[in-house]
C-alpha cells in the first residue's frame, strides 16, 4: 500500500554502534568496480585509516526475551502490531479526510472547494515523506530510533484526537500537522527497529520484513473499511476518533512489550554535541519564522500548498544530487551510481504522481461517478481505498515467488521501473472506456486499481532498497532522503494535478496523464541498459 520504509536494519543509517572497538585497521584499496571502504582515501595501494568498527550483537542479544513469532524474533510481533495499528489509523483517517474537507457543512464537512481540498491532501501526503528526513535526523543525533518512533506515535494519536474533537479549520490544520510530523518520524524509524532484530547474516531477515510489510497492508485494508462505515453511519468526527483509538491500542500493546527490544535500539548513533544545540535551535526558530511570514503574508496559502511542496521537494532533491556529485568523498564508481539514480528518481516521482491519486481524484471519482449501490445499500466512499491492499496481500507473495524462480533471469531494476511506470499509465487509460457511462461499476475501478497495484509491486518494493545499494559509503542517509523526496514530490504532484480534474474533462485528464506516463515508462525502458551499466554491478 505504501512505499517501503526507510533505514532498514544495521546496514542502514542510524544503526547503533555498540560493542567491541578496533582501531588502526589497514584496509586494502578495492578495485574500480567495488565501493570504497569507510574512511578510505583515493591513494593507491594500502591506506592506513583510523576508524571504529563494532562487533555486531549476536542473535541472543537481539532477542533478549527468547520468545519467537512465526519463527522470527519475538519483538517482531510487537513491531508488527504497532505498525498495523498505525497504518489502520493513518489510512482510516486518510480515507475520510478529503470528503470531510469538501462535503458541505450540512453534511458534516468543512465546505472547502474540491480543488483546494485535493491540493491540501497532496501537500499533506508529500510533507509526511519530507518529515521522514527530520525524523531520521532526530533519531540519529538526539534520541535514538526507539524513542523517536514512540514519541512519533504519540504525535499521531494526538493529531487524530484533535481532528476528532476540535471542529473547523483550526482542528484540521493542527491535526494534520501533528499526524504528518508523527508519521514522518515513525516511517523513518520503525523498520530500522525491525532490522535491529537480526544479524546481517540471519537468513530469516527477508522473511521478517515480509511479515512486517503484511502488517502495513492489513492496517491499510481495514482502516478505510471501519472509518468509512462509521463516517457514513455516525459522522466524520467519530471516524477520526476511531483512528485515534486504533493508534492508542497499538501504543498500549507496544508499551507492554517495549522492554523486549534489543538494548542497542536506544543508542544515539551520532550524538549532537551540546555546544551545537544553540545553533540548531536558532535554525529551527528561523525556519518557523519564515514559514509563519509566508503563511501570514499569503504567499503560501491552502490553494497553492501542494505546489509549494512540489517546489520544496524538487529543490531539496537538486541540492542533494549536486552535493553528492561534487563531494570529494564520493568515488568515481559511486558518482556513476548517483548519476544512475537520477532517471530512477524521476521515474519514481512520475509513478507516485499517479498512484497517490487514489487519495485525491479516485476519491472524488468514487463519490461522483461510481455506482456504489449494492442490493439497495450504498457502499461508503472510502472503501475503494481498501482494494489496493487486498491486491497487495494476494499478489506480493506471487511476485516474490516469481523473482525467486527467475533468479538471475529476472528483469533488472531499471526494466522493472519502466514496466511499473507503464502499467501505472495504463491504469489511467482504463478510465477512458467509462467516460460516457453515467454510473461506473465498482468492478471497473477494481480493475483499474489492479493494474496500478501490479505497477506498484514492480516499483515500490525495490525503490528504497535500490537507494541504499547505490548510496555512496559516506552518504547513505542522503540517498534514502532522495528516495523519500521522490515519493514526496510525486505525492504533492498528485494533489496539484488533481486540481485540473473534473467530471466534464475526465477523458482528457486521464488520457493525457496516462499517455505521458506510459511515454516515461517507454523512455525508461529505452535507456535501461545505460542506466544499468552506470549502476556498476548493482542490480
Amino acid at each position: 500500500m505504501t512505499p517501503p520504509y526507510a533505514r532498514n536494519g544495521p546496514d542502514a543509517p542510524g544503526f547503533a554502534k555498540t560493542g567491541k572497538q578496533e582501531h588502526g585497521i589497514r584496509v586494502k584499496k578495492p578495485s574500480s568496480h567495488e565501493p570504497h571502504e569507510l574512511g578510505q582515501t583515493g591513494d593507491p595501494g594500502l591506506t592506513h585509516v583510523t576508524e571504529t568498527r563494532t562487533a555486531e550483537p549476536n542473535a541472543v542479544d537481539r532477542n533478549p526475551s527468547g520468545r519467537t513469532f512465526l519463527g522470527q524474533p519475538g519483538p517482531l510481533a510487537n513491531l508488527f502490531s504497532v505498525e498495523m495499528w498505525e497504518r489502520f489509523s493513518f489510512y482510516g483517517m486518510q480515507g475520510i479526510l478529503l470528503i470531510y474537507m469538501y462535503f458541505q457543512t450540512t453534511e458534516g464537512g468543512l465546505g472547502i472547494d474540491e480543488g483546494v481540498a485535493t491540493g491540501i491532501v497532496g501537500a499533506y501526503g508529500g510533507m509526511v515523506y519530507v518529515f521522514c528526513i527530520l525524523g531520521g535526523w532526530v533519531a540519529d543525533r538526539l534520541i535514538g530510533s526507539e524513542r523517536a518512533m514512540f514519541y512519533s506515535a504519540l504525535l499521531i494519536m494526538a493529531g487524530h484526537i484533535v481532528l476528532a474533537l476540535v471542529p473547523g479549520i483550526p482542528g484540521l490544520v493542527l491535526g494534520l500537522l501533528l499526524v504528518a510530523v508523527g508519521s514522518g518520524g515513525l516511517k523513518a524509524n520503525v523498520a530500522n527497529l525491525v532490522g535491529h532484530l537480526y544479524t546481517r547474516e540471519d537468513p530469516r531477515r527477508d522473511a521478517g520484513f515480509s511479515i512486517f510489510y503484511m502488517g502495513v497492508n492489513i492496517g491499510g485494508l481495514f482502516g478505510p473499511l471501519v472509518t468509512g462505515w462509521v463516517q457514513q453511519s455516525w459522522g466524520f468526527h467519530l471516524g477520526f476518533g476511531l483512528a485515534a483509538l486504533g493508534m492508542g491500542i497499538g501504543l498500549l500493546q507496544y508499551s507492554v512489550r517495549r522492554k523486549d527490544l534489543p538494548e542497542d535500539v536506544h543508542a544515539v548513533p551520532d550524538p549532537l554535541p551540546r555546544n551545537q544545540y544553540p545553533k540548531w535551535i536558532v535554525i529551527a526558530a528561523v525556519a518557523l519564522v519564515v514559514v509563519g511570514v509566508l503563511l501570514g503574508t499569503g504567499v503560501v496559502h491552502a490553494g497553492n500548498l501542494a505546489d509549494v511542496v512540489v517546489i520544496l521537494a524538487a529543490a531539496a532533491a537538486v541540492a542533494i544530487f549536486a552535493y553528492l556529485l561534487a563531494s570529494s568523498k564520493v568515488t568515481g564508481v559511486e558518482r556513476s551510481r548517483v548519476i544512475a539514480f537520477i532517471p530512477l528518481f524521476i521515474g519514481s516521482a512520475a509513478f507516485f504522481a499517479l498512484f497517490q491519486q487514489q487519495f485525491t481524484v479516485i476519491t472524488l471519482y468514487s463519490d461522483t461517478r461510481l455506482d456504489r449501490d449494492i442490493f439497495g445499500w450504498e457502499m461508503p466512499i472510502p472503501w475503494v481505498q481498501s482494494i489496493n491492499p487486498v491486491f497487495i496481500i494476494l499478489f506480493a507473495p506471487v511476485f516474490a515467488w516469481l523473482w525467486t524462480r527467475l533468479g538471475k533471469r529476472q528483469p533488472n531494476t531499471p526494466v522493472k521501473f519502466a514496466l511499473g511506470i507503464a502499467l501505472m499509465g495504463s491504469a489511467f487509460l482504463l478510465f477512458l472506456p467509462m467516460v460516457s457511462t453515467a454510473a461506473v461499476p465498482v468492478l471497473w475501478i477494481a480493475l483499474i486499481l489492479f493494474a496500478a497495484t501490479m505497477g506498484e509491486l514492480l516499483v515500490s518494493p525495490v525503490g528504497l532498497s535500490l537507494s541504499t545499494k547505490l548510496a555512496p559509503v559516506n552518504f547513505p542517509v542522503m540517498m534514502v532522503a532522495l528516495y523519500n523526496l521522490s515519493v514526496a514530490l510525486g505525492t504533492a504532484l498528485a494533489g496539484s494535478l488533481a486540481g485540473f480534474y473534473s467530471a466534464e474533462n475526465e477523458g482528457t485528464y486521464f488520457g493525457v496523464l496516462g499517455a505521458v506516463t506510459i511515454g516515461i515508462g517507454v523512455l525508461m525502458l529505452l535507456v535501461s541498459k545505460p542506466i544499468h551499466k552506470a549502476m556498476k554491478g548493482v542490480d
